[in-house]
């Protein structure tokens, strides 16, 4: 299997990161810096998940 992240690849990870963290940060309102990290890297996971799997799909 050949996989290969472009530079378009990673702004889409970041930009699907941002705006996930955008939404946890809305949804569960965290009270404490811990817990805006938690939700940060959560939202970091779920971007790299969902384009790895775009990838995937479209090789």
């Amino acid at each position: 299997m050949n996989f290969q992240l472009d530079n378009a690849d990673i702004v889409v990870i970041i930009a699907l990161a941002l705006f996930g963290s955008l939404l946890l940060a809305f949804r569960f309102k965290p009270a404490s810096w811990k817990g805006i990290v938690v939700e940060a890297v959560a939202a970091n996971l779920a971007a790299i998940a969902a384009v790895v799997a775009f990838e995937l799909l479209m090789a």
